[in-house]
């Protein structure tokens, strides 16, 4: 009776645990929505610079861009959507871009589910199952080429790292 007590109580651990409400969980989603739109914004300033640099690269960078906005807000959904169903998936003692982690496996699992991110899981799914664009080995390189050279960066590299100290600072507790 006893390991069957045991065993009772072994089951439903994860269950208690994901179906605990997050406290301020309103906090967290805007803290995690603000690191997104950081993040974009990091991108379209460095595929700014580098189509301003090299026009010839303005539609691998316009789909090169969609990509990572998909991957980002598709991150957002499905933050949002853990933080509300399943919170044992969200590591929110970890700076806020490392509070949600989604493998290639997770992208596909939500892409085939009927869970509200499923739609732009599939489209990130897709997009890296696909094949390159035309250019995009040329553009990753000029993106590298352009890391390589802080000072071509600092404005826009400046900018992100105060908004991501500005939002790790900010307590949800």
């Amino acid at each position: 009776m006893k390991r069957y007590a045991l065993a009772l109580v072994a089951a439903l651990l994860p269950i208690m645990s994901n179906a605990a409400p997050i406290k301020n969980a309103d906090c967290y989603s805007a803290k995690y929505h603000d690191y997104v739109d950081a993040s974009i914004n990091w991108y379209q300033a460095l595929v700014d610079m580098t189509v301003k640099k090299d026009p010839t690269l303005d539609e691998v960078a316009a789909w090169f861009l969609k990509g990572r906005k998909n991957h980002f807000n598709l991150n957002a959904q499905a933050f949002d959507y853990y933080l509300e169903n399943d919170s044992a998936k969200l590591n929110l003692e970890a700076p806020v871009e490392s509070w949600l982690k989604l493998s290639q496996e997770d992208v596909k699992t939500l892409a085939q589910s009927s869970l509200p991110p499923s739609t732009l899981a599939e489209k990130v799914f897709n997009f890296r199952q696909g094949e390159a664009m035309d250019g995009n080995y040329t553009l990753r390189s000029a993106l590298a080429d352009l890391l390589s050279h802080p000072k071509e960066i600092d404005k826009a590299l400046n900018q992100y790292n105060d908004q991501m100290n500005s939002i790790n600072q900010r307590q949800c507790q």
